[in-house]
């Protein structure tokens, strides 16, 4: 049988974003799909356009950018999300409407407080006004894993009658297990009369850890789209990953007889880049983007490995994009080289001063490391679009103190609104102190949540990659900072955070968009 092309449909920037703590600015956002776009992916849901002004502007943003990949915003099965979702996908040259509503007598029941009927017919004028704004419309029933079979036949066949092309089963509250999953879609797919007519998709959440083996049951079964996100991130314990799809259908090829045209060798750049927006570290082991992924430690292994590859790995490194940090430039570039370099890595520059002030950063980044590399830029823009002068404390000066016996002490001069104030405080350590010191004028309140360092690149001359996550009144923001120095770092992560919870630029996560 010939190869058949499976969608990738990735949801990183809205169901990945759901993730407690993982909102992303709108520069963020299209950052990532930038970098999505240069993956390949078929499909980028770039956010939920109802959700807020946030949102909508994120969509739009993403829609006027994006040429390769079709851009989608999710919408409820009400006139309003949908009217909105259209207006913020005007500018895309392919955009996609993805409406939804519950199926599960749990959802209907508890949830919408709908009869089955009633839920059918919203489902059919859902998708009907979506149709008459938008050529390619996909209709989603949330909780199908928890829904009647029966039900779902009608729903599905009466919005592809509507003008649904594609058509979602997720397994919303990851209940599924990978046979029945399977079975599942092709019950559906042979029963629906009209099935041929659409695309089956599948969008599948990981809480058992079996989100990537009932999607691929699925695909053994019929459905040819996959709703995943970049290192499996979403709500509760994430979603399908991306990276182990794709390698899943590439290296299994021979039993799965699909494909994608996903470009692989893209994906550890794209994991490391969401990774460090987000603040959420990859863990070491974790499949594909792990930094122990390809790492050998048994002798037995290592003895396998030398006398042949094959032994103890079933795919290359260097397709997923190990390796591919390659040394770009470095204290002698100009401005056009960097200029260049940033272009390829998919990143732009509001204006020349955005430019000149990024350039500076790398001179003196080059000055204290020798080799810079493209995880390297990607830090030092975050770093620079951390740090604007709308912002209300910034960091002027940092000198912290830490000697075995005594109590370390830190002194920063911040700007608060402009005007230069200096603090001191101590601390169980340097960091400690910095935070405290930094506390004593903001009174944020906020509670420390999480506190990340990391290494960008191998060395010790490496760049520390700080994330700080602090929470205040059910608001969760995500600080980063990057630097050379730790310290210096984790100051320009918290300060980064603190601006976040003082400004609009993230959003608490809407509890509508469940799919």
């Amino acid at each position: 049988m010939d190869n058949e092309q499976v969608i990738i449909f990735d949801t990183t920037l809205r169901d990945g974003e759901q993730s407690p703590g993982a909102s992303m600015t709108k520069d963020e956002k299209l950052r990532i799909a930038k970098t999505l776009e240069m993956l390949k992916v078929d499909v980028i849901e770039a956010g939920f356009a109802m959700a807020s002004p946030g949102d909508f502007d994120a969509v739009k943003s993403i829609a006027k950018t994006i040429k390769d990949s079709a851009v989608c915003s999710l919408s409820r099965a009400l006139e309003k999300d949908i009217d909105r979702a259209a207006e913020a996908l005007k500018p895309a040259d392919r955009g996609r409407i993805h409406t939804f509503i519950a199926t599960s007598p749990i959802h209907m029941q508890h949830k919408l407080r709908m009869t089955p009927g009633q839920v059918l017919e919203q489902a059919v004028f859902a998708v009907r006004h979506a149709r008459n704004l938008i050529d390619d419309v996909e209709f989603s029933c949330e909780d199908a894993g928890r829904s009647e079979l029966d039900f779902l036949c009608r729903i599905i066949e009466a919005a592809i009658d509507a003008g649904a092309s594609t058509i979602n089963i997720p397994d919303t509250v990851g209940y599924a297990v990978p046979h029945q999953f399977g079975h599942t879609i092709a019950q559906l797919i042979e029963r629906i009369p009209n099935a041929d007519k659409a695309v089956f998709s599948v969008h599948c959440h990981n809480d058992l850890g079996l989100a990537v083996a009932n999607s691929l049951s699925a695909v053994v079964n019929g459905a040819r789209q996959v709703e995943c996100t970049i290192n499996g991130l979403g709500e509760r314990a994430g979603n399908a990953s991306l990276e182990e799809i794709v390698m899943a259908i590439r290296t299994r090829k021979d039993e799965l007889n699909v494909t994608t045209g996903i470009n692989t060798a893209q994906i550890v750049p794209a994991s490391r880049l969401v990774s460090g927006i987000t603040g959420f570290p990859i863990q070491p082991n974790k499949a594909i983007v792990g930094a122990n992924a390809f790492a050998h430690e048994s002798g037995i292994h290592q003895d396998g490995m030398l006398k042949h590859r094959e032994t103890y790995e079933i795919m290359k490194a260097e397709d997923v994009g190990w390796h591919a940090n390659r040394l770009t430039l470095g204290k002698l570039s100009g401005r056009n080289a960097f200029k260049t370099r940033m272009s390829e890595l998919g990143i732009t520059f509001a204006d020349q001063e955005e430019l000149n002030e990024a350039f500076a950063r790398f001179k003196v980044l080059a000055d204290k490391k020798s080799d810079i590399f493209d995880d390297d830029l990607q830090a030092l823009v975050s770093d620079v679009r951390n740090t604007t002068p709308r912002e209300k404390y910034q960091l002027v000066d940092l000198q912290a103190y830490s000697r075995m016996g005594t109590m370390p002490e830190a002194k920063l001069v911040i700007n608060i609104d402009g005007e230069a104030t200096e603090v001191r405080s101590q601390g169980d350590g340097p960091v400690d102190a910095i935070f405290k010191a930094i506390e004593t004028i903001a009174n944020s309140r906020a509670r420390l949540a999480l506190y990340n360092v990391s290494a960008i690149t191998s060395g010790t001359d490496s760049q520390g990659d700080v994330s700080v996550r602090l929470e205040r009144e059910g608001r969760i923001v995500n600080g980063s900072g990057a630097d050379t120095d730790i310290v210096i770092a984790s100051a320009k992560a918290y300060i980064n955070a603190l601006n976040l919870l003082e400004s609009d630029h993230s959003k608490t996560n809407p509890q509508t968009g469940n799919v």
